[in-house]
């Protein structure tokens, strides 16, 4: 019994540092995401960048991680998750080590493409390897941590930017922000090359390059005007360039169905849409996400230039929905699989209420109640919370494991296209309504943009409806050929 005990006791401890060194290499991508635009006034004094040039260090980096999520996973199914994460974390490490020393705006946007390629590669594999590793109610709180990891980095990368630019270290500004990642990675290979799997997939057929080179394409019609349309003020280019990522993206599924018509591996397995669980989670979590980070964009503005508060305020004030989040996960932990669905739409209600809540506290003059703000936020994050990890939950235990770099790519790519659409799409209209900034025009835009966040979380409620108590086996094993 003794001896039983201590292997259970080794293969529990094992896993936990398994996950903690995925979600660290996630962590460390998301926090880079987020420092980068607190520390772009910083950079355009040291490196005397233009604004254009500003826009891609911060940007660059975003087209290059969303664009490689699909082809990362995919690489991690053929290599091994635990080879391609390692391999991940050495190009994000080496390029934020060129990030930190570049000499001029180009060399660090060059950088910046290489590190988001990285991050892409890390990211990919943390769903796959918690898909593969864990199950059942572990499964679900391993995907809490997830959900934690995600949703902190980007609050730690907003306060952790701001501390270090005040810092000014021996006058390094803001070179810090990338430098630190080099002895966290350096740790980070060396952890995984000790706990993670680095098999290599045996008979792993070649990449679909077809399927690569069309999803790139469809991929960066949608994000790029995403990203750049509305500091741009919407050209018309970049009406043309979403409007043309819908047929890429058409094209892009038949490709994949020829593939696999032709007893090919496809990039994506897009089968897995069969299964209503997948193909409504992906739109319920995508709608969430959406409001989230548009409100991370949003809330930002609204405190700093609408209530004059400082930008670790507007950091700081976010810790309640971080750690509401995470009580999510232990919450879930508890549930049996049934009740996965249900809980997700119950999640997206909360967090609509609280959206709503904040709308109705503005209107009735309650801009200036920190406290009722905090309380307010950190019930969005419960709801968020419950919401996205039920559904990542449902999607990951609805197809077998060997589709778990399919469905790892789909959901990241769906979090990157989503919240791009998000800050573009809400951000858009927070400026339209207060163009000049100050509490007159800031608290009505606020109240305005929250309601709308209310209404999209209520879609994303609406969307979980579909799938509870239904659950398709419709996906076929891979030809062995």
């Amino acid at each position: 019994m003794t001896d039983v005990t201590t292997v259970i006791h080794s293969r529990t401890t094992h896993s936990r540092l398994l996950l903690w060194i995925l979600l660290t290499g996630m962590f460390m991508a998301n926090v880079d995401t987020a420092i980068v635009n607190v520390a772009t006034p910083a950079i355009h004094d040291s490196l005397s960048a233009s604004g254009a040039e500003l826009q891609l260090v911060v940007s660059s980096y975003i087209v290059s991680f969303a664009m490689l999520l699909i082809v990362s996973a995919r690489l991690g199914g053929m290599f091994g998750y635990g080879r391609v994460f390692f391999t991940g974390v050495a190009v994000f490490t080496a390029a934020s080590l060129v990030c930190g020393l570049a000499p001029s705006a180009p060399v660090l946007i060059a950088a910046r493409i290489v590190q988001g390629a990285g991050g892409a590669l890390m990211v990919a594999q943390v769903l796959s390897g918690i898909q593969l590793t864990f199950s059942g109610q572990e499964r679900v709180r391993a995907i809490g941590s997830y959900a934690v990891a995600l949703s902190a980095g980007a609050v730690v990368g907003q306060i952790l930017g701001g501390v270090i630019i005040a810092a000014d270290l021996f006058g390094t500004s803001w070179r810090p922000a990338f430098l630190m990642n080099v002895p966290i990675g350096l740790v980070l290979m060396i952890a995984a090359a000790r706990i993670l799997p680095m098999e290599r997939q045996a008979r792993a057929q070649p990449l679909d390059l077809r399927g690569v080179a069309t999803l790139a394409v469809a991929v960066l019609l949608a994000i790029v005007p995403l990203i750049l349309g509305r500091e741009q003020h919407w050209p018309v280019w970049t009406w043309l360039s979403l409007a043309l990522s819908v047929p890429a993206f058409a094209t892009f599924v038949a490709v994949e169905r020829a593939v696999r018509a032709a007893g090919r591996q496809p990039l994506v397995n897009l089968e897995i849409l069969a299964e209503p669980r997948v193909t409504w989670g992906l739109i319920a979590a995508g709608a969430s996400i959406a409001t989230y980070f548009a409100m991370l964009f949003v809330l930002a503005l609204y405190l700093q230039q609408g209530l004059g508060k400082s930008a670790l305020y507007s950091g700081l004030v976010l810790v309640s929905w971080v750690a509401a989040f995470g009580i999510s996960g232990p919450l879930l932990g508890r549930l049996s699989a049934q009740w996965i669905s249900v809980v997700a739409g119950i999640g997206y209600l909360i967090l609509a209420v609280s959206y709503f809540a904040i709308s109705a506290s503005l209107l009735a003059g309650q801009e200036w109640n920190d406290l009722l703000l905090i309380a307010l936020l950190g019930l969005g994050g419960l709801g968020l919370g419950l919401g996205r990890n039920s559904s990542v939950a449902d999607m990951t235990s609805s197809v077998p494991d060997h589709l778990a770099a399919d469905t790892s790519g789909l959901i990241n790519t769906d979090t990157q296209l989503l919240a791009a659409a998000g800050v573009a799409l809400f951000g858009t209209l927070y400026l339209s309504l207060a163009p000049q900034g100050g509490v007159e025009q800031a608290l009505p835009a606020f109240a305005i943009v929250s309601a709308a966040f209310g209404l999209t979380a209520l879609l994303a409620a609406a969307a979980t409806y579909p799938s509870i108590g239904r659950r398709t086996a419709a996906v076929p094993a891979p030809d062995p050929a």
